[in-house]
């Protein structure tokens, strides 16, 4: 790992307040302005009689006939669903189709709350799937590098697979060497959540239910979750989730979707260009668990503050993790804030991705395990082939008390917001 001769602050400490988890994480609903209405009417009309009142309603009757229309219908169906296959168990798998005015199409499983096409314009308007997987369900079955999941409960890395709450200590799968990753061998990611589809004023969405029974993979307490999908008019794939719990436990999830913004199978993305919101990260330890440590990353190959290609500072990285597969800490985070936290561009195509989100870290990784996965249309895909940008709370979190905490507690929920937002130029 890197270390940077002149280590960063430690990561501030959150203020308290009401509605704030442990460490002073809050998992109440995200803060909304609320519109301020006064009136435009002058003092002369008020108070005023009821003659003119009528008037006035005629008046404002008659001028919304003449120039009031109400939104048109799309000429296209938002959401559609059909299925998609059977689990070993006979459990039908849904597929959802979202689709919007800009020409950009989703597609989703219900299998692991699951992305597994997104379709989007280039500069020339030409429509490309940007992201990896497979066209059938049953090499997502047979075991996958997470393609386009719902991962957790904990995505990322616990060490040693234990944990303590309250004094009670609880022990994981362990799935990762002696450590646990990604909710275990079978986390959400296995699981055929329950679906329903939306039509919203933002766009069409679907939105992923399940209930993670007590002590799935170790871990404490019925966890009720909720995973919403909105593909937007404005051309972003939003990402809500939210989770609810009737013992103190640990959550932290993510979505696990390599892209490529070439089109998927479309070689590497050594050449799409990043910047990250990010001037710090956790550095870790042989099997990336984090030392506990938060340093700057001036200096390092880590340094993305300012946009460049992936594979620029590839002689900086260290020969046995060739590749990134590294937390960064986001520059504005706050509890409930949404903040910028990657932006990523891929000249040939001119097709731009912007992230946001209101996690306080995010995980870049480059694909760096991938070796002959044969994907869509039989097209392979080897190391570098996506790139993962996982919004997440850090790793370890739970067995580092200065990290921000990752404690869900009964009669509070949590919620998360990703937004992953498309463009061309």
């Amino acid at each position: 790992m890197f270390h940077p001769s002149k280590p960063a602050e430690r990561f501030p400490p959150l203020p308290p307040g009401e509605g704030r988890g442990e460490g002073g994480r809050e998992f109440s609903s995200h803060p909304v302005s609320r519109p301020q209405y006064v009136s435009i009417l002058p003092k002369t009309f008020l108070p005023m009689n009821r003659n003119r009142i009528t008037t006035l309603l005629a008046l404002a009757a008659s001028a919304c006939i003449t120039g009031c229309s109400t939104p048109e219908k799309p000429s296209f169906t938002m959401t559609e669903t059909s299925d998609f296959g059977t689990t070993a168990d006979g459990k039908v798998v849904k597929k959802v189709t979202l689709r919007n005015a800009q020409g950009s199409v989703a597609r989703f499983t219900s299998y692991g709350a699951m992305l597994i096409e997104l379709h989007v314009p280039d500069r020339t308007g030409k429509v490309a799937d940007v992201v990896l997987g497979f066209d059938s369900l049953p090499p997502y079955l047979a075991g996958h590098p997470f393609f386009g999941n719902t991962t957790g409960r904990y995505a990322n890395r616990i060490a040693g697979a234990k944990f303590s709450i309250d004094g009670n200590t609880y022990t994981l799968a362990a799935n990762n060497g002696v450590n646990h990753i990604h909710g275990g061998p079978k986390g959400l990611d296995t699981q055929n959540w329950d679906t329903e589809t939306v039509e919203t004023p933002e766009g069409g969405a679907v939105r992923f239910r399940h209930v993670s029974p007590d002590g799935a993979e170790g871990y404490p307490g019925n966890l009720s979750l909720t995973v919403t999908y909105t593909l937007t008019r404005a051309n972003e794939l939003r990402i809500d989730y939210e989770a609810t719990t009737d013992k103190p436990t640990v959550i932290n999830l993510t979505n696990h979707t390599y892209f490529n913004l070439k089109g998927a199978g479309e070689g590497d993305v050594l050449g799409h260009v990043l910047k990250l919101h990010a001037g710090r990260y956790t550095p870790g330890d042989d099997e990336l668990i984090p030392t506990g440590e938060i340093l700057s990353v001036a200096g390092t190959a880590l340094d993305f503050r300012t946009p460049l290609p992936i594979g620029a500072r590839w002689e900086m990285l260290p020969a046995k993790l060739k590749g990134y597969d590294h937390n960064f800490v986001l520059n504005d985070w706050a509890p409930g804030k949404l903040v910028d936290c990657a932006e990523v561009y891929e000249p040939t195509t001119g097709r731009r991705m912007r992230v946001r989100t209101t996690e306080p870290g995010v995980q870049i990784y480059t694909a760096i395990h991938l070796k002959g996965v044969v994907g869509k249309a039989g097209k392979t895909y080897n190391p570098y082939g996506g790139v993962c940008l996982e919004t997440q709370h850090f790793p370890d979190s739970p067995n580092k008390p200065h990290f921000p905490s990752t404690v869900l507690r009964p009669g509070t929920t949590f919620r998360s917001t990703t937004i992953y937002g498309f463009s061309a130029d």
